[in-house]
């Protein structure tokens, strides 16, 4: 299938000297430019107050787009032919005489470039103008379609252009500032002529989630309340503010990250199906799901909320990190979150009684989007006399997952269970996955190239419209409210570089839950434990292990109680102890707990965690699972374990008879 190129249209960038035109704009229509998607009648006029003549801003675009660019290499005849599409205007934002600098130039290049007077004005300033350049262009006549001229041999132009404007996020920093920018726009401008951009929806797996929902019929019958008993989101930054504290520390990660993006993509994975792929059928059903979402009184953010503000800590390097109030233009008594978690619940005939899980933040463990739909288990019943009449049956079954990996990684899995080989009935987790890069062949991007190129073709499906933008804003402003009618006492309470605070854990582990941690085979191989071990061990143990964290202080084993969980150090310190007495601190790559899961004897010590502490957890019916499949991980075990405690035992004693016969007849 043949994509049609973008309209012809002239690009007026507002803030083109900044970060986001030199980082994200060009290099996404550069990309455009290599893929054939660009009209040849495109021009690009650059505005921002630093004092650039058009020669020196094509120089500087060229540099950066070689810094920037998401491709391999620059093509250096198709950057040629880019670069001289684009033409730089100095100006101040709130001067007159810049706008009638801008309509002249845009009369001047519209024949040339046969552009047939069709106009974006992108703002890629702060939000603070946003208002103001919008009343601006209004007032010197920018916003009303003209007549245009087209280029010797192309088509005729209709007989009127367009003008659109994009407004960056956010939109608003509350609900009445978000109503008033509204207001000031909707004075100006018509609705469909603004263009709220979103750049996480530009993302290829955030749009797969209307493909995957609305073209697969094998999941559309399970998509309600009867069959998924939880859905999560976790949007999780490895990175602190990075320079931005000015900024982030009048905003916060409600504002600058669930408000907006992920309110967008739980619209997206629970909305109905709309009429058509039309804009404004997918916007309704987009607005529909969003005002069903219950808003929650004082008590209810008290008791469904957490909030969390990292301090000083470490990269998985060993490189130190600064605590939030010790980053640059962060005030050192600062109570803005860089942590959220909430439960949230959509009132409508699909989701009723669904809980809804999201946790965003800064300075976590790694980098990671994903989007969790965990099923409801099937019944347990049956399965209680698998195995045989000396069997203990299988106690406990897994739920289905369905996780759709939106960053770094890109793709879908799909987790379930299948039996164990074997003569008796066992189960055992396992998973399909689809990964974008092994099915597809595409370049990686920025992000805005798909709206970039859908404004030019003015299809406004992946753009927020202004009711969206004031439902999202009303689930999110009680919480706002009740926050700061009471101050954290606790900032900060995760370090740089953990899981986040303990109370997020909690949130969910009260409902009988846990949050999804997608663990890989790189963090595993950090644990000198599993070093040596094999791709294929890797995975199958990723897919059984278990988060939970610890503040200091906590006990974590206590000595005489019976153990059924193994448990490996991912960061962070314990320390094993008799009474008060200290006997051995452990950090990152040790373990403990083997001796109870290996001869289900009581704990011989209790186990405190002496710092914040991120483990991963390993039951007992898991490990055992574990060892049947991977006999020398088994051996290496139970060698450590002796080692360990200055002990003889043979496999016998630690293991059932027949994984012990099993590992003798490995060996």
């Amino acid at each position: 299938m043949t994509t049609p190129r973008g309209d012809p249209c002239i690009l007026v960038v507002f803030g083109a000297a900044g970060d986001l035109t030199r980082r994200l704009l060009v290099p996404a229509l550069y990309n455009l430019a290599c893929d054939g998607l660009l009209s040849p009648h495109l021009a690009i006029i650059g505005v921002a107050g630093e004092a650039l003549d058009t020669t020196q801003f094509r120089e500087r675009l060229s540099a950066d787009v070689r810094r920037f660019t998401t491709r391999s290499a620059v093509d250096e005849a198709v950057w040629s032919d880019f670069a001289g599409r684009l033409h730089y205007l100095s100006g101040r934002f709130e001067d007159n005489a810049t706008y009638a600098a801008i309509a002249a130039l845009l009369a001047q290049l519209d024949a040339p470039s046969g552009t047939c007077g069709n106009v974006i004005f992108y703002l890629a300033t702060p939000p603070a103008v946003f208002g103001l350049i919008g009343e601006r262009l209004a007032a010197a006549g920018l916003s009303a379609a003209e007549p245009g001229a087209h280029a010797p041999g192309a088509p005729p132009c209709p007989q009127r252009g367009w003008r659109r404007l994009i407004v960056e996020k956010p939109f608003g920093r509350d609900l009445a500032s978000a109503l008033a920018l509204n207001r000031t726009l909707l004075a100006h401008w018509k609705e469909e002529q603004i263009f709220r951009i979103d750049h996480y929806l530009g993302k290829e797996t955030v749009q797969n989630l209307l493909a995957f929902r609305f073209s697969n019929g094998l999941f559309e019958p399970l998509w309600n309340r009867q069959q998924i008993d939880h859905i999560q989101f976790t949007v999780a930054e490895s990175v602190g503010v990075e320079g931005r504290g000015r900024y982030y520390d009048g905003s916060g990660v409600l504002r600058d990250m669930i408000q907006n993006h992920m309110f967008q993509m739980l619209a997206y994975l629970c909305m109905e199906p709309p009429s058509s792929f039309r804009a404004d059928a997918v916007r309704n059903e987009k607005a529909k799901v969003l005002e069903s979402v219950r808003i929650m009184s004082p008590a209810e953010v008290l008791r469904d909320t957490v909030r969390g503000q990292y301090g000083p800590g470490r990269k998985p390097d060993g490189t130190p990190v600064p605590g939030y109030r010790q980053e640059k233009d962060v005030s050192p008594q600062s109570h803005t979150e860089t942590f959220a978690a909430l439960q949230l619940h959509i009132d409508n005939w699909r989701w009723e009684g669904v809980p809804i899980y999201l946790r965003s933040g800064k300075s976590l463990w790694k980098r990671g989007t994903e989007i969790l739909v965990q099923f409801k288990k099937a019944p347990e019943v049956l399965f209680r006399d698998a195995g045989g009449t000396n069997s203990q049956g299988i106690r406990h079954l897994e739920h289905n997952q369905l996780i759709f990996h939106i960053q770094p990684d890109q793709g879908i899995e799909l987790r379930f269970q299948a039996k164990y080989p074997g003569p008796l009935l066992a189960l055992q987790k396992v998973d399909m996955r689809f990964d974008y890069q092994e099915a597809f062949e595409a370049s990686r991007s920025t992000g805005y190239e798909v709206l970039l190129y859908h404004c030019m073709r003015g299809d406004a499906t992946l753009f927020t419209r202004n009711d969206l933008v004031e439902a999202a804003w009303r689930i999110a402003q009680p919480i706002l409210d009740t926050w700061a009618e009471n101050p954290p006492l606790d900032f900060p309470n995760y370090e740089a570089g953990t899981w986040g605070p303990k109370p997020a854990f909690h949130l969910v582990e009260r409902d009988g839950r846990k949050w999804l941690e997608v663990i890989n085979r790189a963090v595993l191989e950090k644990v000198p434990l599993f070093a040596a071990t094999s791709s294929v061990f890797l995975h199958g143990l990723a897919l059984v292990l278990k988060p939970a964290v610890f503040a200091a202080g906590d006990l974590i084993v206590r000595k005489g109680e019976a153990g059924a969980e193994m448990y490996f150090v991912a960061r962070g310190e314990v320390e094993v102890i008799d009474g008060e007495r200290v006997l051995l601190v452990m950090g990152e790559g040790n373990f403990f707990g083997e001796k109870s899961l290996l001869l289900s004897e009581p704990r011989s010590a209790s186990v405190r965690a002496r710092t914040q502490c991120d483990l991963y957890v390993l039951d007992k019916s898991d490990f055992m699972k574990v060892l049947k499949d991977h006999p020398k991980f088994a051996r290496s075990i139970l060698a450590a374990y002796c080692s360990r405690y200055n002990l003889v035992v043979d496999a016998e004693q630690a293991f059932d008879s027949l994984l012990a016969g099993y590992l003798d007849r490995e060996a």
